[in-house]
């Protein structure tokens, strides 16, 4: 029996691609260990979306290729030509699978474990859902619900890797989730580049798709993936509202801005204003006050001065993000930003500190206001010495018990910090 070794890193639409490859491997008669020592053949998932992250998928890369085992590289990586290159200098052999070509990878597994170099990188559109996969998370399910997006930001390589929106249709997406609730899924999270654009190119929309989803029997709930502004403008804001505030949605909304300047946003390209980003984190507030915001903040990105930097910092004090993913520009290959002037390295890193500090603080104020809060939680990650559980806002509450994954129990919050929040046993 063929051995495989495999792990995955970025998102979770990286992560269900993953999953997949495991489970079809895992289906065609192959046994998935859990290190690469034990391995026939190793696969590696990678993540392409920032240049310090592409620099460890090469390291890691360089790491799988020490153990002489044959190397499957997939995700975006595999499509940034340039990196691809830079991969195959340390292992020449090695082959790739890009994200549209995943449901390829036992052919492609065979063919390299039979000394084959492949390079399975063209553009199919197909499905990827109701396929083998493998959950990491046995109460986790991740869904894509639509490759690639609409937009052409001018710092984005996942574009590049994955395309033009392709929504899948929502009763395959619903058969999954109906099978995934019956084998014991607690969560189902639907994923995708732009979750606010699905259905644009099939006469469909999000909330259409949440409504049918809801109506699906079963102890469940859903986690909507990250959105962009852009698309909310072709979407029925108040119809989004409504589908998140029945209850088996949970009360986290994930809308990227990525700066606080529309100079900056125009450079992007993003297609939409701060007010108008605004206007909708309003509207959700207004309809449900404990929602979970999490955002998006590019520093750095050419363009950007000092004055666009403070109307960014201006929009954090503005609009207190729960959470928020900071990151520093760095120019990625073939993207229209890599062709622009860009900014002294030292001030982004000044104007990264800054942000930093502010979003920290935000975060724990943020989190303050649920201290002493007590309700249902359910349990969904073990760490350490405890378990992880989330409530109907999405918070991450951290409970110092042996307790079983998918089980719901009663908490009340005594401490936060700007991470999580610590709940004990009521």
């Amino acid at each position: 029996m063929v051995k495989v070794y495999g792990e995955f890193y970025g998102c979770s639409a990286n992560k269900a691609d993953y999953e997949i490859m495991i489970g079809l491997l895992k289906d065609a008669g192959m046994e998935i260990v859990d290190s690469p020592k034990n391995s026939d053949i190793n696969l590696i998932t990678t993540c392409a979306v920032k240049t310090p992250t592409v620099n460890r998928m090469i390291f890691r890369s360089n790491e799988l290729t020490k153990f002489n085992k044959p190397l499957i590289v997939a995700g975006c990586l595999s499509k940034i030509e340039k990196e691809r290159q830079l991969i195959e200098k340390i292992n020449p052999k090695a082959s790739f699978v890009g994200p549209d070509s995943i449901t390829k990878i036992v052919d492609v597994a065979h063919a390299t474990l039979n000394g084959e170099k492949v390079l399975s990188l063209e553009r199919v559109y197909e499905e990827k859902v109701g396929l083998p996969h493998l959950k990491t998370n046995p109460i986790v399910d991740i869904v894509e619900i639509n490759s690639g997006c609409l937009s052409s930001c001018t710092f984005c390589a996942t574009k590049l890797a994955r395309g033009n929106l392709y929504s899948y249709r929502p009763h395959s997406i619903r058969e999954q989730i109906k099978q995934s609730i019956k084998e014991g899924v607690k969560e189902i999270w639907l994923t995708s580049q732009d979750s606010s654009a699905y259905g644009r190119d099939i006469g469909t929309n999000l909330p259409e798709l949440l409504d049918s989803i809801i109506r699906i029997d079963g102890n469940f709930f859903v986690r909507v993936g990250m959105m962009n502004p852009l698309h909310f403008k072709k979407v029925e804001i108040k119809d989004l509202i409504n589908a998140y505030k029945n209850e088996k949605v949970f009360k986290f909304l994930h809308l990227c801005v990525q700066s606080g300047s529309n100079k900056v946003l125009k450079i992007m390209k993003r297609g939409y204003t701060v007010e108008e980003f605004v206007y909708y984190v309003e509207r959700f507030r207004e309809e449900i006050p404990e929602l979970t915001l999490m955002t998006d903040i590019i520093t750095g990105h050419p363009g950007e001065d000092e004055e666009d930097h403070e109307q960014t910092v201006e929009l954090i004090k503005e609009i207190k993000p729960d959470l928020t993913v900071l990151s520093k520009f760095g120019a990625r290959p073939g993207t229209q930003a890599a062709k622009m002037g860009q900014t002294p390295q030292k001030v982004v890193n000044e104007r990264s500190k800054e942000l930093s500090k502010i979003i920290r603080h935000v975060s724990y104020e943020r989190n303050k206001r649920w201290l002493r809060w007590e309700g249902k939680v359910l349990i969904d990650e073990k760490v350490e010495g405890a378990v992880v559980g989330r409530n109907y806002a999405y918070k991450p509450i951290v409970i110092k018990e042996n307790l079983g994954l998918g089980s719901t129990v009663n908490v009340k919050i005594s401490k936060v910090t700007r991470y999580a929040l610590t709940g004990k046993l009521v």
